[in-house]
């Protein structure tokens, strides 16, 4: 009955400051916008969305894990663009990942596998 992930979506409260987070920081191609309602980017076979909550309180929650390919370098450029990364973590022999937050505290996560996992 499943076939996949198709996309994974946080709500927030700025649509402005969230897409320039997942655009102009972690360099995410933003494919589609509706104002303020919703954004849509390409990351990788799984769509990643933001869905607009502008006067609302909104809850975060869940964990959007995006793969790279270099993570020290990764890390540096998500640094450089002003964003802190408030802890790093490996899974023993499969792979290493930095968290850090969106403008909303959405938790984010950068991974790089050690191994070829696909």
């Amino acid at each position: 009955m499943i076939e996949g992930l198709d996309h994974v979506y946080y709500w927030t409260a700025d649509m402005d400051a969230a897409v320039a987070f997942y655009r102009d920081v972690l360099g995410l191609t933003l494919r589609r916008r509706d104002g303020d309602a919703w954004a849509q980017f390409d990351a990788g076979p799984v769509h990643f969305a933001l869905h607009g909550g502008r006067g609302q309180q909104i809850r975060t929650g869940g964990t959007a894990v995006f793969r790279v390919a270099d993570l020290d370098a990764a890390r540096f450029v998500v640094e450089q663009r002003g964003v802190r990364v408030e802890g790093t973590g490996e899974v023993e022999g499969l792979a290493r990942f930095v968290t850090l937050h969106d403008p909303d505290g959405n938790v984010v996560q950068l991974i790089e596998y050690l191994a070829d996992t696909s």
